[in-house]
């Protein structure tokens, strides 16, 4: 992304969210910028498609189609086109389906400038986006909605293929158990947890155990549940 800005596309319904948005991008100076807004979910598929951006910002909650209808129709057909959600301090369960839609990541409304634009180059080098003060109330969230089966059904998406026992420890990760809880639960050692969560890390291609679980949502690796 040296040779040229990041293109962006903010979708929010609130007027004065994008005039913000638009503020702090053009803060960035020309490594940012921004080529289109959309106030509902029909307007910004249609937006993305003409204008075919680097990175979406993206609202959940608006008029006519939401942002999770939006995130889907757009991985459709621009897969390559990373989406980072716009979110607020009650949108959990939608967070979960819309990383689970698609989206690369999410990012709080209020986010300071450095985050946003640093949040926005990762999303541009196909990076996941997750924000630590979020990612705490997202792994609470799954541990809620996730129950403890005795069995869980292996699960392909892409190039990912986890092991059954890998999905037992993710799944235990999700609802917020230590490696201790874990091994217990499993009848394995604390060790071999270890060696488990290292697989799962190297496959899904991230570095801890949220990003795992992030991640894991999004692919639908995990068990699924209503959220």
């Amino acid at each position: 992304m040296t040779s040229k800005c990041i293109r962006v596309v903010v979708v929010d319904d609130h007027h004065v969210i994008r005039v913000g948005l638009r503020t702090m991008l053009e803060e960035g100076g020309d490594e940012f910028c921004l080529v289109g807004e959309a106030s509902d979910g029909a307007t910004a598929v249609r937006v993305v498609g003409e204008l075919q951006p680097d990175v979406v910002l993206m609202d959940l909650r608006m008029p006519g189609m939401d942002g999770i209808q939006a995130i889907e129709d757009i991985h459709r057909h621009w897969p390559s086109i990373a989406i980072i959600i716009l979110t607020t301090y009650n949108e959990d369960a939608l967070m979960i389906r819309g990383l689970q839609s698609g989206a690369s990541g999410y990012l709080l409304k209020d986010a300071d400038l450095s985050i946003l634009l640093d949040a926005i180059r990762k999303a541009a080098r196909g990076e996941r986006v997750f924000q630590p003060e979020v990612m705490e109330r997202l792994l609470s969230h799954a541990a809620r909605a996730t129950g403890m089966p005795s069995s869980i059904p292996v699960r392909e998406k892409g190039q990912i293929n986890l092991t059954r026992r890998e999905l037992e420890v993710l799944a235990g990760a999700a609802r917020g158990e230590r490696s201790k809880e874990i091994a217990a639960r499993l009848g394995i050692t604390e060790r071999t947890v270890g060696a488990y969560m290292t697989g799962i890390f190297t496959k899904l291609n991230v570095d801890s155990r949220a990003s795992a679980v992030a991640v894991a949502l999004e692919r639908g690796l995990l068990p699924r549940q209503e959220y």
